[in-house]
């Protein structure tokens, strides 16, 4: 099977980790994919919910045990921040909003994450961050 994409935003913070956090807590309220009654931290520990991970996953931020720093290059299963110079590329104020973000991801100036990866960028209204936009693919 291959991956499939997603979008998804959350509130902005000026910590992203913290930020990613608030956003995986709303995604578990509105859907616990059956896993009732436990935290992001209990989910991770659990070798059922990597089992689901694999093997489908969620298409949401649930998807991934935690943030990675944005010059992170390895593979690996985490939601990675994109680098001002990759923000640059598709969105050249450096302060996208979340119809530049939607529009480059529709048309391809900013591509998806390879399989069982993420990456997030702050998005701005009026100038202002206002959202985190998180992108993915599932592993599966």
């Amino acid at each position: 099977m291959g991956g499939n994409a997603w979008t998804q935003t959350g509130p902005y913070q000026p910590d992203l980790a913290a930020a990613f956090r608030q956003a995986q807590e709303q995604s578990l309220a509105e859907d616990d994919h059956g896993f009732e009654g436990r935290s992001i931290e209990e989910l991770w520990r659990d070798p059922a919910w990597h089992e689901y991970i694999y093997t489908g996953g969620t298409c949401t931020v649930l998807d991934f045990p935690g943030t990675t720093d944005a010059t992170d290059r390895s593979d690996g299963l985490f939601m990675r921040p994109l680098t001002d110079s990759e923000v640059r590329a598709w969105s050249p104020s450096g302060r996208p909003t979340y119809e530049e973000w939607e529009e480059a991801l529709d048309t391809g100036r900013l591509e998806y994450p390879d399989r069982a990866q993420g990456n997030c960028t702050v998005l701005h209204c009026d100038g202002r961050p206002t959202l985190i936009g998180y992108w993915g693919v599932t592993a599966d």
